[in-house]
């Protein structure tokens, strides 16, 4: 009666690699007109299965990755004028992980979600255009990183494809970011600035213990 309540107890360890795109952005107040700029993400990836759960396989998948976010500004009125920022971090999702499907079959489905955080690394910006005569203002291109830990949440979807030489995954994810990039008492400039973005990936796991 015991096991029936917890589920079917499962001990799998998979360990691998991963790597996709990211279009990110940052969510500013007062607003900065921008669009999409993609990036890199990549790093390895850990996942681990407890149970099955009324025909869903439950457990948790967390990863180290390299990524690039940022913002790239673009207004319709003025195409010369191009400011981008590129901010790479260090981040750690650590999501619930549930399958559906059959255990050894071809093709399962997956939702992943739970919390990330992130650190700052290093930034890099690109500018073009005679900015001084336009009336938008720059606050954005001058000011530092002053939040260097991030954090926020991540969900996701999408396929795993059981092969005798391992799993391949294909997944659509979109993050939420609850911290700022920069200051946001009442003496700065932007009250939020957040990061955000919705990414592609592709990873490869190789099973440790079953």
């Amino acid at each position: 009666m015991v096991q029936a309540q917890v589920g079917d107890q499962r001990h799998n360890l998979a360990i691998g690699v991963n790597g996709g795109v990211q279009m990110s952005s940052v969510t500013f107040s007062p607003k900065v007109k921008q669009k999409n700029l993609m990036g890199p993400a990549y790093g390895i990836t850990v996942r681990y299965i407890s149970e099955r759960w009324f025909g869903m396989l439950c457990g948790i998948q967390a990863e180290a990755n390299l990524v690039q976010r940022g913002w790239d500004e673009f207004y319709e009125d003025y195409p010369e004028l191009q400011y981008t920022r590129k901010l790479r971090y260090v981040e750690l999702p650590i999501m619930a992980h549930i399958g559906f499907g059959k255990e050894n079959g071809f093709l399962k489905f997956f939702i992943h979600a739970g919390p990330q955080f992130s650190y700052y690394l290093s930034d890099s910006s690109s500018i073009d255009g005679d900015w001084e005569n336009y009336r938008y203002h720059q606050e954005q291109h001058v000011l530092e990183v002053e939040h260097k830990f991030d954090y926020g949440i991540i969900g996701g979807a999408g396929f795993e494809f059981h092969t005798g030489i391992g799993n391949f995954l294909v997944e659509g994810r979109y993050y939420y970011g609850l911290g700022d990039v920069f200051g946001n008492t009442k003496r700065d400039y932007f009250s939020r600035s957040a990061n955000s973005g919705i990414g592609i990936k592709a990873t490869y796991l190789f099973d440790l213990k079953k």
